[in-house]
């Protein structure tokens, strides 16, 4: 078999980010024929230039603007005709040869429409992100209350994290690292431009499982992942607001029709709650850290 990937990386203000995680991917290339993309989002930092100068295999889109995850992955996915495409973000690494395996599997499991693999931290732990359920209006509650992170926590509070799909199967895996069968693609449709930033694969994992394709979550191939590493912290209050905005779209999108007037605006006033606490706390960490510079 000699499946081609097309590996769409979104950068923006990522220099250090994007030069490890194109190096891990020249030193760990799969046997097969692969293109990798890389998109400037106007970072203005040197980002595009690090690109440029270092890694000459690389298909380099210097965009004038921030178009955002989902347009910018998009204008990769429509220039390219791969068998598969893999959205990555700067801030991963590869540590083993990941695609290889993973491209078999879904040979083998032609139901499989997009794979994800174990992401880790760091130091070792897995991220959460890397296996999801849809959200409902409980698991929301018991995933940002924390109470749905415990130790072993279960149950509706904790279900937003996947914690019974140790592999196989699952409703979402994490736009960092999701490989896409890109037959699905053309039948599905390509991510939401809607959502500039946030959502965009958890909106993509939904409408494929409504079209009847397979999110498959595979452990045993593993990538690391700096989480926030490309957005930085505290979160910057544009990314604070697209953030909650998916949230409310993917609501709106996807539920609101089903679901009880009364629901509806709790959740809508939930999610505006919830961004006027969190874009709270990232003043307060903000002013923290430049008072600690002084």
């Amino acid at each position: 078999m000699n499946e081609t990937i097309d590996v769409a990386i979104v950068a923006y203000r990522c220099r250090d980010l994007i030069r490890e995680c194109l190096l891990s991917l020249r030193e760990r290339a799969p046997r097969r024929p692969m293109t990798v993309h890389v998109v400037d989002n106007a970072s203005g930092d040197g980002t595009a230039d690090v690109v440029d100068d270092e890694f000459p295999e690389v298909r380099l889109v210097r965009e004038p603007t921030n178009t955002g995850f989902a347009a910018a992955t998009n204008r990769v996915i429509r220039e390219t005709d791969g068998d598969y495409v893999l959205t990555l973000n700067p801030d991963t690494k590869f540590v083993e040869s990941t695609l290889d395996p993973l491209v078999e599997l879904m040979e083998a499991r032609p139901e499989i429409g997009i794979c994800g693999c174990r992401l880790e931290r760091q130091d070792g732990s897995l991220d959460h992100a890397a296996k999801r359920s849809f959200p409902t209006p409980l698991s929301a509650l018991g995933h940002f209350t924390r109470v749905g992170r415990r130790r072993g926590a279960s149950g509706a509070l904790a279900a937003y994290r996947a914690p019974s799909v140790e592999s196989g199967p699952v409703d979402a895996v994490n736009g960092a690292f999701m490989l896409i069968r890109r037959r699905a693609l053309e039948e599905v449709g390509l991510f939401d431009e809607g959502y500039w930033m946030y959502m965009e694969d958890l909106d993509l994992c939904y409408r494929f499982a409504e079209r009847g394709w397979t999110t498959w979550y595979e452990p045993s191939v593993r990538v690391v992942h700096l989480k926030g590493g490309s957005s930085g912290h505290p979160r910057p209050a544009r990314l604070d607001v697209a953030f909650h905005y998916g949230m409310y779209r993917f609501y709106r999108k996807h539920y609101a029709a089903t679901r009880a007037r009364a629901l509806n605006a709790t959740v809508y006033a939930g999610i505006a709650l919830k961004l006027a606490a969190s874009l709270a706390a990232s003043a307060v960490a903000r002013s923290t850290a430049a008072l600690a510079r002084v």
